[in-house]
């Protein structure tokens, strides 16, 4: 099911790329840990994906029965998705497979709405997002060039490699190595971001394996509504991850609420506990003197 085509050697050739565009960055620091809003593999966590891990384990959709090999389109494999639904994330605009051992990390907005959902592995980091695109193939091609002119201009050396779709992204960037597939369906574009440590986004590492192997089974619900070109499909949480999320961040919030308090108490004790100095003492004065004496103003 996951066989792979022979890649080219590296080949950073800036002239390659003669389209411009904005890269948006997002993978510069895979490991930053600013959506650490927890991770949810208690219902995933089946067995460690170490370096034998097989990416035969991930459940599949016949092609034959699909009529093409994935990434598929929601309407094609609909009835199909009922025998492997229970080993599936459904994520609204995408539905993957989660290998085993694979950890969710969900990174949310300012406002709290879900932006991206990541499956942290041993090897690094695995994300798929969908994207609204023209009833024709082909854009793809033109982001990835938009791609490599950003990632260039970042400092980035960017090759063109051949994989099982066609063109693949490497990127070697000064916080992690990046490797970006992606594939034309109707009226959409799925897009996968590989990140890892130096050498982990080079074809026949584990990671890219996997990451093969986790698109060639996604599939992508579009939906109805018109949507500007490139516009990121909406990811929905499921309601058991939403819930987990939602209570992870009122624990996170809970117990910062609780630090504040114990440390404006201890401040507060703190405070009571200084013994005010001792004011020096004026000479009494006498019952018997005058009104100015006894004021203190003669």
């Amino acid at each position: 099911m996951f066989g792979k085509r022979k890649t080219r050697s590296h080949d950073y050739d800036d002239d390659r790329y003669d389209e411009s565009g904005a890269y948006d960055g997002d993978y510069a620091e895979y490991a930053d840990g600013d959506y650490a809003d927890g991770d949810y593999a208690d219902d995933y966590d089946e067995a460690a994906f170490d370096d034998d891990a097989d990416t035969a384990d991930i459940p599949v959709i016949d092609p034959e029965d699909a009529k093409k090999a994935g990434p598929y389109d929601y309407d094609e494999v609909a009835e199909l998705l009922t025998s492997v639904a229970d080993q599936r994330l459904d994520l609204g605009s995408v539905i993957i497979p989660v290998p085993p051992g694979g950890q969710l990390q969900v990174e949310m907005t300012p406002d709290g709405t879900p932006q991206a959902v990541h499956l942290a592995t041993d090897h690094g980091r695995l994300t798929v997002a969908a994207y609204a695109a023209p009833k024709s193939a082909g854009q793809w091609r033109t982001v990835a060039a938009d791609l490599a002119e950003s990632l260039r201009k970042d400092g980035a050396r960017v090759a063109v490699e051949s994989g099982p779709w066609g063109r693949e992204l490497l990127a070697i960037t000064e916080g992690a190595d990046l490797r970006f597939i992606g594939v034309d369906g109707y009226r959409w574009m799925v897009r996968l971001v590989a990140a890892g440590p130096s050498g982990a986004a080079d074809a026949g590492t584990p990671l890219v394996a996997a990451a093969r192997a986790i698109l060639r089974e996604t599939v992508v619900r579009r939906g109805t509504d018109p949507l500007p070109v490139r516009d990121p499909l909406p990811v929905v949480l499921p309601p058991q991850l939403a819930e987990q999320l939602t209570a992870a961040h009122q624990a996170q919030v809970d117990a910062q609420q609780q630090q504040l308090a114990a440390q404006a108490q201890a401040a507060q004790q703190s405070a009571g506990s200084v013994i005010p100095p001792r004011m020096p003492q004026e000479p009494r004065r006498g019952a018997d003197g005058s009104a100015m004496q006894q004021l203190g103003l003669n």
